[in-house]
């Protein structure tokens, strides 16, 4: 397969670039991205379905990865319990070489074929639920012996990967494959790759959430209330919903703690 991801920059002599022209030209790079994961669209859309059909009867979202792609599934996992206030064992991120990877560099996790599954079943993984395989190259082996063992065991697969015809797509149910070209920094796949992984998982788990009933309107009403911040913005979609005062909404929002159940009580 050819790895895009690995090949040269289209810059030459970055080191001798003035502060404006690298920040110019990571931002043109940049500016690509979205373009491209526009192409994967109905690839997404696919996923999505599949992955709202499955959560509907009690299934769960699983991402595997290593390195930047196992830390934006982590990311992506550990954000759906505050803003939609599902369970945090409903979407879970996974990263080759354990939680010390997510700060710090495991030499070699990524390519033992045989661990990712190892640490799915600490969380009982099983035929109903989803597990998306995340790989810049699409070429990990603990992503690719993760999504094999998925297969075998009935467990719906997909996967986010940056070069085509790679073996973790070839490995997925479900494969969406954003291909953004040369990095700025040559390899350096944290950078538009990273990029890519982001704004689909932006678009899979918020998608999936609206689709399972977690936003009302365009409001967050089953949001965490974990700070001031996000208590005030409560305070304000309850009063909005309601036409409450902010007394009124206030309590309602200490009394049920939600903004969902507080508006749902107040017109009772």
């Amino acid at each position: 397969m050819q790895r895009i991801t690995e090949s040269d920059s289209k810059y030459e002599h970055l080191e001798k670039m003035s502060v404006i022209d690298l920040l110019q030209n990571i931002n043109n790079e940049d500016k690509t991205v979205p373009l491209a994961v526009e192409k994967e669209l109905p690839s997404i859309e696919a996923l999505v379905e599949a992955i709202v059909e499955r959560m509907q009867t009690g299934g769960r979202l699983f991402y595997i990865g290593a390195g930047t792609s196992g830390r934006l599934g982590v990311v992506d996992a550990s954000e759906c319990p505050p803003t939609y206030g599902v369970p945090h064992d409903m979407v879970i991120g996974i990263i080759a070489g354990g939680d010390t990877a997510i700060r710090k560099a495991v030499e070699f996790a990524e390519d033992d074929n045989k661990q990712a599954w190892i640490d799915l079943l600490q969380y009982n993984i099983n035929a109903k639920d989803t597990l998306i395989g995340i790989a810049a190259s699409g070429t990990t082996p603990y992503v690719i012996g993760g999504l094999q063992e998925a297969n075998r065991q009935g467990v719906l697969t997909g996967c986010i990967v940056c070069n085509s015809g790679s073996p973790v797509a070839a490995e997925a149910r479900f494969p969406v494959e954003v291909i953004v070209g040369p990095e700025f920094v040559t390899g350096s796949t944290r950078m538009k790759s990273g990029t890519a992984q982001k704004l689909v998982l932006n678009m899979i788990s918020t998608s999936v959430m609206i689709k399972l009933g977690r936003v009302k309107g365009n409001k967050m009403v089953d949001m965490q209330l974990s700070n001031h911040k996000l208590v005030d913005r409560g305070i304000n979609m309850v009063m909005a919903a309601t036409g409450a005062d902010k007394e009124v909404a206030q309590q309602l929002l200490n009394e049920f703690g939600s903004v969902r159940k507080a508006v749902e009580n107040y017109k009772k």
